[in-house]
């Protein structure tokens, strides 16, 4: 699985799709790019949006370019581009929302790219790549729910553990009267206790 989370980096050329000529920033693009020279395509690939921005193919070379050099944001946009500027070319617009899932899969903007890839999918349900890169995007999805979610539950659970316990006001009660009993039998036992002792002391010896 080659383009799995890559982009189609296949250029298309104008000729090949179109009627109107290949423009000549556009041929000097792709001939940059093949030779690693992205930035310097990039520039070129920019010239001929401008010169046709509603040339799909422009944007689409220009998202590849765009990639390569990391700039996600830009990439998705133009391979955007690329889709609604090409109504007729289902290849083509295949590989566009393809690649544009991918570029909004590198920026983590998981239910646009899900959307992407779905629509890719529509166009050709035999492209596998597609179909794990959505399946891929869709668990990603479900784990950042389920991290989102444990924090909003955690501090009130926190909350809870911090609270002191507080003892019941019936068993605090039921305490205090035990002792309070249990102070009372002793301070009698106590009396008792004096009592014998003063008797057997004032009693006289007996008589036999």
């Amino acid at each position: 699985m080659k383009r799995l989370l890559t982009i189609a980096a296949i250029l298309v050329s104008s000729t090949a799709l179109f009627a109107q000529a290949e423009n000549t920033a556009l041929r000097k693009g792709n001939q940059l790019y093949k030779k690693g020279k992205v930035s310097e395509a990039e520039t070129e690939f920019s010239k001929a949006v401008q010169q046709n921005p509603a040339n799909p193919t422009a944007h689409f070379n220009l998202g590849n370019a765009q990639f390569r050099k990391n700039e996600f944001a830009d990439a998705e946009k133009d391979f955007a581009n690329s889709v609604s500027n090409n109504p007729n070319n289902a290849t083509l617009q295949q590989k566009a929302l393809y690649n544009q899932g991918v570029s909004l899969s590198k920026q983590k903007k998981l239910l646009e790219s899900i959307d992407a890839y779905k629509k890719a999918l529509r166009l050709n349900t035999a492209d596998e790549d597609t179909r794990v890169n959505l399946q891929k995007a869709l668990e990603e999805l479900r784990k950042q729910q389920q991290s989102q979610k444990q924090p909003q539950d955690q501090p009130q659970q926190q909350q809870k553990d911090k609270q002191p316990k507080q003892e019941p006001k019936t068993n605090k009660k039921r305490l205090e009267q035990q002792l309070k009993s249990l102070q009372q039998k002793e301070q009698e036992i106590q009396e008792k206790m004096q009592q014998n002792k003063s008797r057997s002391g004032s009693q006289p010896e007996k008589d036999w």
